[in-house]
Parts: C-alpha cells; structure tokens; sequence
C-alpha cells in the first residue's frame, strides 16, 4: 500500500460492497474493507439452503479471495467521526478497540430485520438474512421433526409443533414456503410418512396480496399455486404478539407453532441510526444521484442502507449491485481526471420460485410463469453466482438433490 493514494474504507460485504471491490482500481487506491462477515452472500439462494436444496457453502465467497490488492478486517464499525474521518471498531473476535483513518468512506452497511417493535419477535421468531440464519432454521425443522416422532407423542401436539409458519408475503417468505412445501412432498413424504398429514405451512401477510412487487396476475397465480399446494395463505393478517409457543394476531387469534421465520422488511443498522446526516423513511440514508450522502463530502453509500433523494428505489440485491459496480467506476473516473454522470438504475425484473418447480418473472416485457419461467429462474441465478466454484456447487448441489434427496442429518 502506497502513502499517497487515497484511502478508501468500505464498510460491509454484501452486493454492494462486493460489486465495489470487484470493480475498484486498486492501483489508483488503497482499500480497506471491514465487516463482521468475512464472505460474500448469495441470498437469492437463501431459502434453498434452508431445507437442503443447496448447502451452504455453495453460495458464498470468501472476501480475501474476491480481489488482490485489499486488505480486509473482521470487525464490527462502531462509531464514526465524520468530521475527523475516523472509524472506530472491534474486532469481530475479542472486541479489541481500534481506529482507521480514511480519505472516502464507502458505506454498505446493508440493514437489519424490521420487527416493528412487536412483543416477543427478536426472542422467539427466526430471522432469514444471513447464512447463520438459514443453519438454525435448518436445525430447528429437523428438530420439530424428529421430536414429533418421537413415540408416545400426543396427536394434539403434532398440530403444534409440525406447523411451520412464515411472517411476511415478500419474495424471501414465499421463496421459504416453496422451498418447505418441497421438502414436505419430496422428502418428508419419504422419511417421516406418519407425519405428512400433520404438517402445516401457514403464510402470514399484513397486506392484501403476497408479492406486492409482482405484476397483479403473478400474484394471484402464486396465490392460486399455494391454496392448491395447501399453504395457508393469510392475507391481511397483523401481528399483535409472538409467544414462546404462539402467534398472536391483531383479531386475537392464537396460531401455535413449532417454528415461525420472521420475513418482514428491513430496518436500520445502528451504525446508520447513529449518524446525524439526513435520512429518509425506514431511516435510510439519503445520498444524491452520485450516490454521496447529503450534507458530506467524503462520505458514499449503497444498497439497503441508503435511498436516493431523487427516487426510491427497492431494497433489492440487483440494486446494490448496480450501485456498487457505478460507484467504484465513478471514484476510478476522478482518478483519470474524469467526471462521473450520475447513477441510472436499470430494471432487470424479479424473479420468485413459488415451489414444485414452478417460478415467476416479472421482466420487462414477459410476464412468465410455471415450469418453463423455474428453468429460466435456476438458469439466471447460476450466471448471477460470482464464481465458477460457485456455478458448479450449485449445479452439483441440484443434481445430487434430484437424484438422492435433501439431506436429513441434524449435527
């Protein structure tokens, strides 16, 4: 690392950050990066690692790996100075104090689940957003079903306990369901057969429709291919309260449960909570069309953290990419004396898989659904994953799947 360069300090590992690192001239800056995570996170493919469809490590990228020419730190950002451009952290380990000095900061920070401030969901529901996440929901259906054969149990008890229940009709929530819904009929079916009728996937949406962000006839097709799948779809249907052993609903209704995965929006991180810069709804931050947050001068953000003051855009992984890939161009711009134009967002469309191998594409100009668009679906994340190691874990994780099922071990 050169005394002269510019020092850029990223702080976070997800798309943002990591289409930054990837495009960033390392010749023309120093990088720093630092997070808590020391890979990069594939979440499209979250859910399916969630009952096996994929496994784990499939879907992430260590950092180190991703680009020669920075230097990574795990830690946590806890504090900055603003003014003095300093970052204050911990190590990720030992929580050992330090400072980093820099001359941009490049803010990927992402954000946290949204509870809403509802009684009882940071300590009994489950959360999906990181690959932690997806192991102890994992671990805990196993659980459910291994305790709910157990001899002797209670027919009342197996009502309970196999009910599995998603909070929030977004794409990860449903994305889980299906991917439930599959385990259930591929898999259960085959292992725990006594247990089959017993089981319940129930999805729970404080809205009118799931998938809000989907063309209206998709949403009713999802709609239409869960009712058939016998998933409970509640629609309009608020959270008052989560129990140890309930979900308590707006009308007071009680539904129990064995495992409830909270999927309900995002949040600010506290980092970002504590800056006293201008912020937008959810408390996002509010950058310019050069993605630099109002009121600084050095200071740069992308991805969920952060919204545009000229328009809103979707919280979405192609969204901090984009941004991530445009910021790191327009820093490599000023260094050849050039000027950046402002961030465009280009549209790709979404995608959802809505389980037995059928899936939605909301595109541009195709509004695809069914077997034919779950094809088009594997195929457009495969060439999304980062690498080819990536490309063929995940090849090789459907195929072995497809011939030998979901593994069932619990360790």
């Amino acid at each position: 690392m050169e005394a002269n360069r510019p020092r850029i300090l990223v702080l976070g590992t997800g798309f943002g950050s990591f289409s930054f690192i990837k495009h960033i001239d390392v010749e023309a800056f120093d990088v720093f990066v630092v997070s808590p995570r020391n890979h990069f996170l594939f979440t499209p493919l979250l859910p399916s690692t969630t009952v096996g469809t994929v496994e784990f490590r499939s879907i992430i990228e260590p950092i180190r790996v991703a680009r020669k020419g920075i230097r990574f730190y795990q830690a946590v950002c806890t504090r900055l100075d603003l003014e003095k451009s300093i970052a204050y952290g911990e190590g990720y380990f030992h929580r050992t104090p330090f400072e980093h000095a820099y001359d941009f900061l490049v803010l990927g920070v992402g954000a946290v689940n949204n509870t809403f401030g509802i009684p009882g969901v940071a300590e009994h529901a489950m959360f999906l957003k990181e690959l932690a996440d997806a192991r102890a929901i994992r671990q805990k259906i196993i659980e459910c079903l291994e305790r709910a054969s157990k001899p002797g149990r209670a027919p009342a008890d197996l009502d309970w306990l196999l009910r599995f229940v998603v909070v929030g009709g977004g794409p990860t929530g449903v994305e889980f369901a299906a991917e439930m819904h599959d385990f259930l009929r591929e898999d259960l079916a085959k292992w725990f057969p006594d247990l089959v009728p017993h089981v319940r996937i129930t999805v729970l949406e404080a809205k009118e429709q799931i998938l809000n962000m989907f063309d209206a006839r998709l949403r009713a097709y999802a709609t239409r291919v869960f009712r058939r799948s016998q998933i409970d779809v509640r629609t309009n249907s608020m959270v008052r309260e989560v129990r140890q052993d309930a979900i308590v609903l707006q009308n007071g209704e009680e539904i129990r449960y064995g495992l409830v995965v909270w999927s309900t929006g995002i949040g600010p991180t506290p980092l970002v909570r504590s800056l006293d810069v201008p912020k937008g709804p959810f408390k996002r931050l509010l950058v310019d069309d050069y993605l630099k947050v109002l009121t600084t001068t050095n200071v740069y953000a992308m991805g969920d953290c952060c919204r545009l003051e000229s328009q809103d855009l979707p919280p979405t992984a192609q969204v901090a990419q984009q941004e991530g890939k445009y910021l790191a161009r327009a820093f490599n711009q000023r260094a050849r004396g050039k000027t950046p134009g402002p961030f465009v967002y280009k549209h790709m469309g979404m995608l959802a898989y809505i389980g037995e191998r059928r899936a939605l594409a909301d595109l541009k100009n195709v509004k695809g659904r069914g077997f034919t668009t779950w094809l088009f679906w594997r195929s457009a994340y495969l060439t999304k994953l980062v690498s080819w190691k990536n490309k063929l874990l995940v090849v090789s994780d459907w195929l072995l799947t497809s011939l030998f099922g979901r593994d069932i071990s619990r360790f």
